[in-house]
């Protein structure tokens, strides 16, 4: 389904990824781990059009991302949630699911955000309310409600659990899990390193913008030098 090749990005100067190469077949969540400044969320932005790799390429669906435009890249399936969630914190919630949608045709969005209240009904409870006052983890929500208003194939979600008490983290790592049920493929950026290779089915180890290990998450969970730096055994 996503085909990544030899990803080289740049800051300016600061050479962030290294020939990072992966691939997600479609059905998967899979799980990019590694520490704070690892190349995670720039593999993201780079696959979503927000950054441009130097080499290499990116193939999604037998389609070549290559050089399109974010809203191009939206609407033939990928859709982020972002790190720190990044919702319109003066609109509403149900404001902020119509700009969700803003890829499909106005006829969809309606029935699109029917479908969202179904998968959440706490939204739907807060529909009216602005999204700054909502609680971390109803944030979480819509901001995976919002990604999920383009009806997307692929999911690339960066951090959710972040800023969350332990029980949202469970509750949101089973949305994921659902939503994975349900026909959304996931890519899947946590720092939470066990309970991400716990959910996913493979994994890859992010070290300094290079893939240092990749492997079925089973694998990864007893391999020593990932259990001595991300798992804390």
């Amino acid at each position: 389904m996503l085909k990544v090749n030899d990803l080289n990005v740049y800051y300016g100067a600061i050479h962030a990824l290294h020939g990072v190469s992966f691939e997600v077949n479609q059905g998967e969540i899979v799980t990019l781990i590694g520490a704070n400044g690892a190349g995670k969320s720039t593999t993201l932005k780079t696959i979503s059009g927000q950054m441009r790799s130097k080499t290499g390429s990116i193939e999604f669906m037998g389609e070549k991302l290559d050089g399109l435009a974010p809203y191009k890249i939206a609407r033939i399936g990928i859709a982020q949630v972002p790190e720190g969630r990044k919702i319109f914190q003066q609109l509403t919630v149900e404001e902020n699911l119509d700009i969700g949608g803003y890829t499909q045709e106005p006829d969809q969005v309606k029935a699109a955000v029917e479908d969202v209240f179904k998968r959440f009904p706490r939204l739907k409870e807060r529909r009216k309310q602005v999204a700054g006052t909502l609680s971390g983890g109803e944030q979480q929500m819509l901001a995976i409600g919002r990604a999920l208003m383009g009806r997307p194939k692929l999911m690339m979600l960066d951090e959710p659990s972040m800023g969350l008490a332990p029980k949202l983290v469970d509750q949101i790592f089973d949305i994921i899990r659902e939503l994975n049920r349900s026909g959304v493929t996931i890519l899947l950026v946590e720092q939470n390193a066990l309970m991400a290779l716990r959910l996913a089915s493979r994994g890859y180890v992010l070290e300094t913008g290079r893939v240092a290990i990749a492997d079925a998450s089973e694998n990864l969970l007893k391999n020593d030098r990932v259990k001595r730096a991300y798992l804390g055994g």
